[in-house]
């Protein structure tokens, strides 16, 4: 049986400097599609070497973000010490714990070449038991990020987050969460089974795809029914095509969000953020000298 689709939508404008961002998660219509709470698109952009942009040192608490580089450079700086730059298809992942202030700055690749940014950034939400852990930091490239060729030769999957039969992703989970990035070349198809109660939403790069005979556009987001079921891709292009595929267990504690953070009371807010006021996060200590990248965690 094929899963049915809840809604659509192609999200709000939540431009950061010169980044062009749809916020497609939160929505209108939902507020986490299993532990994942937050999603903004940075869209494919044409810039110049010199355009990097970044979103500034700000703080986190009670979740985990991860950035998927999909073109571009993306730097990282966090109060505990760790900095990374990640290239096309590397992905930044930082659990906030208990706090933490970071910093990001998306550029064209330096190291792949390329004159353009593409992104996606995402928040998981921790359980409740988690969010009071120290933080962590990985920085993956593209060449480690679990992969494998489709059967029949029609594209690729690569896994971000979660597993895949044989393919694990190093990334930690909590709620049985997935993020799969699917690429199909014309004519490709592939068919996905998930579980009663799994919640699954989609989201198109680039290009066009057929989903569950339904057909979508570049930077369209879609949420399916929390029934078992099948997601059957389809390209019908003509030219290859790719979407995000994300989900996992349903959060079932409370969910208070404000701001930077996520927790699981109003108490829990006010608590980040006295301890962020009073400098508990600490702060970020930007490399002197040297090549930066040799101090990276």
């Amino acid at each position: 049986m094929k899963k049915k689709t809840s809604f659509s939508t192609r999200g709000q404008r939540a431009d950061i400097g010169e980044l062009i961002i749809y916020r497609l998660l939160a929505n209108r219509y939902s507020d986490a599609v299993g532990p994942f709470v937050f999603l903004d698109h940075i869209i494919p952009k044409v810039r110049s070497s010199a355009g990097n942009s970044g979103t500034g040192a700000h703080p986190h608490r009670g979740i985990a973000t991860l950035s998927y580089i999909m073109e571009g450079e993306d730097e990282h700086f966090d109060s505990a010490g760790n900095y990374a730059k990640v290239y096309s298809g590397g992905i930044q992942w930082m659990k906030a714990g208990n706090g933490i202030i970071h910093d990001e700055t998306l550029n064209t690749d330096s190291q792949n070449g390329g004159d353009r940014t593409h992104a996606f950034q995402f928040w998981i939400n921790l359980p409740e038991a988690n969010k009071a852990e120290k933080p962590e930091y990985l920085a993956i490239q593209s060449g480690e990020v679990p992969q494998k060729a489709l059967p029949g030769g029609h594209g690729s999957i690569k896994v971000i987050v979660g597993n895949y039969e044989e393919l694990h992703s190093r990334i930690p989970t909590y709620l049985q969460e997935f993020l799969y990035h699917i690429e199909l070349g014309p004519t490709g198809d592939f068919t996905l089974s998930f579980d009663q109660d799994i919640e699954v939403a989609a989201v198109l790069p680039t290009g066009t795809m057929r989903l569950n005979g339904v057909e979508y556009k570049a930077g369209e987001f879609v949420e399916f029914d929390r029934n078992a079921g099948e997601i059957i891709l389809e390209n019908t292009a003509g030219e290859n095509a790719d979407v995000l595929l994300f989900g996992g267990e349903r959060y079932r504690e409370p969910i208070v969000a404000e701001g930077p953070f996520v927790m699981n009371s109003a108490a829990g807010i006010a608590e980040a953020y006295r301890d962020y006021y009073a400098g508990k996060y600490g702060r970020i200590r930007r490399p002197e000298s040297g090549d930066p990248e040799k101090r990276s965690r």
